[in-house]
């Protein structure tokens, strides 16, 4: 296997478990850790990077991802609701890029969002709001829907449904680029091995 993509592999892990931790917190508790939604929603518009650290505009960036990543590796999933979500975002990639004529929708929704984004900021709330609407609109027709469970009061508020919306985008954006490198549920059978030591090589 060739080490440099296992390690693309890892990054783009980091990323989905990353985004998804923050859907988990604001579902429960009605806030997030802004520098960590600011990391996953600027990557939603990185459609061009030139590799995948880039992505997420430094691969240290998702160091947090990559502990997670390697505590799950050693200990296996203790968090049973964000292991849902993973497996969830992680079949909803496949729908999503067998439906050509959404991901191309998807794709023109982004660049024609960048525009204002780089303008106001990846986490200003208007960026927010029209990141989930594109979400809404394209990616939540899929069926079965990704299910985000959590306190219903903070459920219940429009921010914070915006919110888990764009970040569930931005989950599924790593989730495609999982793929593009090579990734495949397997990995978790038969490459767990390789993973750790990939993710101890960046972590070091």
């Amino acid at each position: 296997m060739n080490p440099t993509s296992m390690d693309d592999r890892v990054l783009a892990l980091a990323g989905l478990l990353q985004a998804l931790v923050q859907v988990r917190r604001i579902a429960d508790t009605g806030q997030s850790e802004q520098r960590q939604v600011e990391i996953a929603l600027d990557s939603v518009f990185r459609i061009d990077a030139d590799d995948t650290g880039a992505v997420y505009g430094t691969p240290a960036n998702v160091s947090a991802g990559l502990r997670q990543l390697r505590d799950y590796l050693a200990n296996g999933n203790k968090d049973e609701a964000l292991g849902r979500l993973v497996l969830a975002v992680l079949q909803l990639e496949r729908r999503f890029v067998r439906d050509v004529t959404m991901t191309e929708q998807v794709q023109s929704g982004l660049r024609r969002l960048g525009i204002s984004g780089d303008a106001q900021g990846s986490t200003a709330p208007d960026t927010i709001s029209a990141l989930a609407k594109l979400y809404a609109d394209t990616i939540s027709t899929l069926r079965p829907r990704v299910l985000v469970q959590g306190n219903p009061h903070y459920l219940g508020q429009v921010g914070v449904v915006a919110e888990i919306r764009a970040l569930l985008l931005a989950a599924l954006r790593s989730a495609v680029l999982w793929r593009q490198m090579g990734g495949s549920l397997w990995d978790f059978v038969f490459q767990r091995r390789a993973m750790a030591s990939a993710i101890d090589a960046r972590l070091a």
